[in-house]
């Protein structure tokens, strides 16, 4: 049976980039361009509360890293490079390659290089955790606490197709095998939004990445901003992967649904072309879908400009 050490040195030791030291040292070291902040997270992925245990592992190696990179594009920060713990209940070779392989492909592309992190066996359950680190100027974080009111309340990408994925698959939906296949890769392989955050920087006030639901998520910013907020139900992104589903269904996917990692932002109404002009050169649909208001709390208005009932709950870790 291979050791710990094996199994770091063949799937998951790479050569430093410059000015770094990576895997095989007590830690890594990396430097800070001058005049800039690090920004880190760390996210945790249980089997069977966060993925499920027969998903194609080079695309939970993609989503393992995917889901901390969308941290650093919800601040404006550029990766630096990450740390991964893996607490495994067995040493599957065949796994751990196309794992391996999924991670390291989304990082070479991200410029965010596996510098260290720890293996262990586990009892029972996969467990993988990311930390990331990045760097930004302190001046051009996108803080959840710089809501302004009158602020435009913007979406990038599309929404609902990871949640209508999910129940797909965990047997909530009847079975429908086309529409599973239009709405999967959301759930699986999330894109992380980097280029959008790093021109957003310094020109969006607030933002966050919807993991666990638009309306819970939001809620965040509105939290930390002390503001409120009106959406328009209407003008949110839905995925083609939602027509023709009940209304019910569809609004819940849109308002509470989580695993998007699509950015929510907020951004000055005389700023509303250039954030037409950014997302266009990085190649994201972004969609202008409210705007920040003075009374505190959510509403979500039909087309008729009257608020919605019965929202739905976004995800609770604890549940």
């Amino acid at each position: 049976m291979a050791s710990e050490f094996d199994l770091i040195a063949k799937h998951f030791t790479r050569p430093a980039a410059p000015g770094q030291l990576g895997v095989g040292d007590d830690c890594a070291l990396f430097v800070v361009p001058s005049g800039h902040h690090v920004a880190t997270s760390t996210d945790l992925l249980v089997e069977g509360r966060h993925f499920f245990p027969d998903v194609d592992p080079q695309a939970l190696g993609h989503k393992t890293l995917a889901v901390n990179l969308s941290d650093l594009a919800a601040m404006g920060a550029q990766p630096l490079g990450c740390l991964l713990g893996l607490a495994l209940p067995r040493a599957d070779d065949a796994w751990l390659a196309a794992f391996a392989r999924g991670f390291h492909e989304l990082a070479d592309a991200a410029g965010c290089p596996l510098i260290g992190g720890d293996t262990t066996r586990s009892p029972s359950l996969l467990v993988l955790s990311v930390t990331v680190f990045g760097v930004l100027k302190p001046s051009e974080a996108l803080r959840r606490d710089a809501a302004c009111v009158g602020d435009e309340i913007w979406v990038s990408g599309e929404i609902g197709a990871a949640d209508v994925a999910y129940r797909l698959l965990d047997g909530q939906l009847p079975a429908d095998a086309q529409r599973l296949s239009a709405v999967r890769r959301a759930l699986e392989w999330p894109t992380p939004r980097l280029a959008l955050g790093r021109a957003l920087a310094g020109l969006a006030h607030a933002a966050i990445d919807i993991s666990d639901g638009l309306l819970q998520d939001l809620g965040h910013i509105l939290d930390r901003s002390k503001v409120g907020a009106a959406l328009r139900y209407s003008a949110l992104p839905a995925s083609s992967g939602l027509e023709g589903l009940d209304e019910a269904v569809r609004r819940r996917a849109l308002l509470g649904g989580g695993d998007v990692y699509e950015l929510c932002f907020t951004a000055a109404p005389a700023d509303h072309a250039r954030i037409l002009q950014v997302a266009a050169t990085t190649g994201v649909r972004v969609s202008c879908v409210g705007s920040i208001t003075e009374r505190g709390g959510l509403i979500v208005l039909d087309d008729r400009g009257r608020p919605l009932p019965d929202l739905p709950q976004g995800f609770d870790h604890f549940a």
